[in-house]
């Protein structure tokens, strides 16, 4: 199975989804670097959401999309928020997932659409475009750096497979593909997971698994029991249990206002709480 990890041979690259070891899910460089466990989930899910919402502005597919969120996600588990700030590399996600998925969008699009973004976020009147100023560079700058940095840290391997096509053959198999309820409630939950860790912690079959098994579970559809139907699909039930509560984590509570997400808010941020 595949890891993520830094720079490695190209030559040798898996066509598996890079996936989490037990020590990288328990220890990440950010909490390494002093940032709060707390915090660090925070600021993915506010990342995730604002490439959402970005690819949502730019007109990208969805696949545009969740390949950037699982790229962000990525790469913080082999590099640190204190050092790469969120801003940049949400930006760096989306800017390389588009070309890796073959839909690119220009540099100055994604920055006045990032920028906007942002003020709403700080609750400032957002900047219309061309009128970033001086910061346009900066912007610039971070977008450029955070491609590149996700490209080295990663090891150039930034295959994204999604769980969305399994999903919708494994609803063939079971013969509910026709329950649009039930297809639309589990791929829901697929888009949503992309704001969690999930997509590094499991393959795409499983969370496909898990989606119809959640799915199934709100609209109360029986599935075969006997054997479980998970197990046709190589999936186990404990997996699905992890991933219905992360999922479940994430509408509890998404990121609060104000976090930081340039490295000079990161200090400021932590000297405070320090």
């Amino acid at each position: 199975m595949a890891v993520i990890s830094g720079p490695a041979d190209p030559s040798k690259l898996s066509l598996q989804n890079s996936v989490l070891t037990v020590e990288q899910l328990q220890t990440t460089p950010s909490m390494d670097d002093g940032i709060p466990k707390e915090l660090e989930y925070e600021l993915r899910v506010l990342g995730c959401e604002l490439i959402q919402s970005a690819g949502i502005l730019l007109r990208l597919p969805q696949v545009s999309m969740a390949t950037a969120q699982v790229l962000f996600q990525r790469y913080y588990y082999v590099a640190s928020m204190r050092v790469a700030a969120v801003r940049d590399i949400a930006m760096g996600a989306m800017f390389l997932a588009s070309k890796v998925e073959e839909t690119p969008r220009r540099i100055r699009d994604i920055i006045n659409v990032f920028s906007w973004l942002f003020d709403r976020y700080r609750g400032v009147e957002p900047r219309v475009e061309g009128y970033l100023g001086l910061q346009y560079n900066d912007f610039k700058e971070g977008l450029l750096s955070g491609e590149m940095r996700i490209l080295c840290m990663l090891g150039f391997n930034v295959q994204v497979q999604q769980p969305h096509g399994f999903m919708i053959n494994y609803l063939r198999s079971l013969d509910v593909a026709e329950n649009e309820q039930l297809a639309q409630t589990a791929w829901n939950y697929l888009n949503d997971g992309l704001r969690t860790n999930i997509y590094t912690l499991y393959q795409p079959s499983t969370l496909a698994c898990a989606a119809i098994h959640l799915a199934a579970r709100k609209h109360r559809i029986p599935l075969p029991t006997n054997p479980p139907w998970w197990e046709v699909f190589d999936a186990e039930e404990e997996d699905l249990r992890n991933i219905a509560g992360e999922i479940g984590r994430l509408y509890r509570g998404g990121a609060r206002r104000g976090l930081p997400v340039t490295v000079g808010e990161m200090e400021v941020w932590l000297g405070r709480e320090g």
